[in-house]
């Protein structure tokens, strides 16, 4: 064989002619058979197949690899699966051994063809749960769909979208600028060009998510008829009528038969946040300085049986039961950039898992701009907060979230809200997010591993030196509990307000109160069912609160919160 392979060499090298009219033979054999395996996969189109636009809608099925599994009825429509056919630019539909109009993968072989088709038939399988119903406008100031809404600037696909909004109740679903995901019950909207949408989605390729201040709209299908129709409402409390009603919750509506689901969903209908129960009338409206639902009432107050409910309150004329929708209080949504370069930079500081991407989102729709970051998350960037990728000296936004400590970070900054968290949770927070993510939980190996015993004793000591290194070395700072902005919202969020040199509006920070939590909650699913401190952490611990509420106590501010110690 080492023979022959010698003499093939030789033969070659005496005549360097042949070997490229060899090897120009070989690579035009190799790109014939590539051509044939190419088109050998697509079966001959007669011509009653050659224009599907001419035939009769009823002879379009769906493709048959799709299954069952949909939101409801799907494209049952004949009519609809052929114009979603046309949309997306789909080919002859061809006849499977049934004799019904099919297409299945099997019989296309391989090549080009065959993966494009198979792409087509992924997107139809995830807009099978919905309805394409078109380009819509947008406005920042007045959103078409004003439900829930969120963001990712990097894996945002059609479907995404549609099972957040399907999984809420709603009954539309919008995507816009590529990222961004709106729900809502009604379009509130004019229709414009299909050409004006025409951004992809960031995360599927040859998908379509809006356009610029446009809408892709689709209506969802709901499978199940028997499921509340716009989701769960929230129960506010029981609170004294409003001096002035009319103004305060501008839509009644009488109900002799009233539930609180019938209430809930009439002012879910009307796009209202709020519906309050006044025994026989049904009241929708936003919490406002009229109506702040800030002082609770005894909810014996409220306790007249509803007369289509046995087991529910619906409130009296003088007391309402009130609840809030599933409809997202628009008021505070609008964010942007600094208009002018800043001249002071505020730092929001804190220990991390004290709240501080939390503390952003509330300053964020409070104040209407966006803040920035020491450092850069693109996890946190695809969630909303733009001004991640902003260098933190770039002035542009309202404050800069850091973790640093140190005289000459610290003194890098004009100004500075402290973020203190009680640390046995701080540390439990922080551990959850550098093993699971901002909003996941370390695994179980991890609490019972060696991480968690070396992770106390890294981040103790480094809870009580961030505070006093900021309480040293800052210029102007303002000390915010975590546990106060928790518990009172209204009042610590509109001292940070001010400090950041914005105007405090009421109605602004009482339509963040409504959505104070945004994405940024851990579900209380897979809390710990024991203890993970140990004795000896505790006391180490304990030493360090008593430090920093000295420290604390020592400036004439108020010390830490009770709930701190005894442990």
């Amino acid at each position: 064989m080492a023979k022959l392979w010698f003499k093939f060499q030789r033969y070659f090298r005496r005549k360097p002619v042949r070997f490229f009219t060899f090897l120009v033979l070989y690579l035009t054999a190799g790109s014939l058979v590539f051509l044939h395996a190419g088109f050998v996969g697509q079966p001959a189109v007669s011509q009653n197949q050659a224009s599907p636009a001419a035939r009769a809608p009823a002879e379009v099925a769906e493709l048959p690899f799709l299954g069952d599994w949909h939101l409801g009825r799907g494209f049952r429509d004949a009519g609809e699966t052929l114009s979603l056919a046309h949309r997306y630019g789909h080919g002859p539909w061809f006849k499977g051994k049934d004799g019904n109009e099919r297409a299945k993968l099997g019989d296309y072989g391989g090549g080009a063809w065959s993966r494009a088709l198979k792409g087509r038939a992924v997107r139809e399988k995830e807009e099978e749960r919905a309805k394409y119903i078109g380009c819509y406008l947008d406005d920042t100031q007045s959103r078409a769909l004003r439900g829930v809404s969120f963001f990712d600037y990097k894996k945002m696909t059609v479907f995404r979208c549609q099972d957040n909004c399907a999984e809420r109740g709603y009954l539309y679903a919008g995507l816009e600028f590529g990222a961004e995901c709106y729900c809502g019950h009604k379009i509130q909207a004019t229709n414009v060009s299909e050409a004006e949408c025409d951004m992809e989605c960031k995360g599927e390729r040859g998908s379509l998510c809006g356009g610029a201040n446009r809408l892709s709209v689709y209506r969802l299908q709901l499978a199940q008829e028997s499921a509340r129709r716009y989701g769960s409402a929230v129960f506010r409390g029981c609170f004294r009528r409003p001096n002035n009603l009319s103004l305060a919750l501008p839509v009644t509506a009488a109900m002799p038969n009233m539930s609180v689901d019938k209430c809930v969903d009439l002012c879910t209908e009307k796009e209202y946040p709020l519906a309050a129960l006044a025994g026989t009338a049904c009241h929708c409206g936003f919490p406002t300085t009229r109506f702040p639902l800030h002082e609770r009432e005894d909810e014996q107050l409220c306790a007249q049986k509803c007369s289509a409910e046995e087991f529910e309150s619906c409130g009296t004329p003088s007391y309402f039961i009130v609840y809030q929708t599933q409809v997202q209080d628009n008021r505070c949504m609008d964010r942007r950039f600094l208009p002018a370069k800043s001249k002071q930079l505020i730092a929001l500081a804190s220990f991390p898992g004290a709240g501080n991407t939390w503390a952003r989102h509330l300053i964020e729709l409070a104040t209407g701009f966006y803040t920035g970051s020491y450092y850069f998350d693109g996890s946190l960037y695809n969630k909303g907060f733009k001004g991640e990728r902003d260098h933190w000296r770039s002035g542009r936004t309202i404050c800069i979230k850091t973790h640093e400590s140190g005289q000459k970070e610290i003194e890098a900054f004009d100004a500075a809200i402290l973020l203190i968290r009680n640390p046995y949770k701080a540390l439990m927070a922080e551990f959850n997010r550098k093993y699971g993510g901002h909003i996941g939980f370390a695994a179980h190996a991890h609490w019972k591993g060696k991480e968690w015993p070396e992770f106390v004793r890294n981040y103790a000591p480094w809870w009580a030196t961030h505070t006093l290194d900021w309480l040293k070395f800052g210029k102007k700072v303002l000390v915010v509990h975590f546990e106060d902005l928790k518990q009172d919202l209204f009042v610590q969020l509109g001292r940070m307000v001010r400090l950041l040199g914005v105007a405090v509006r009421e109605d602004r920070l009482l339509c963040v109160e409504s959505q104070k939590d945004g994405n940024f909650k851990r579900s209380g699913l897979r809390k710990l069912e024991y203890d993970p401190y140990t004795a000896d952490m505790q006391r180490t611990i304990q030493a360090y609160i008593k430090l920093v509420d000295a420290a604390l106590k020592g400036r004439n501010l108020t010390g830490v919160p009770d709930d701190y110690y005894p442990r």
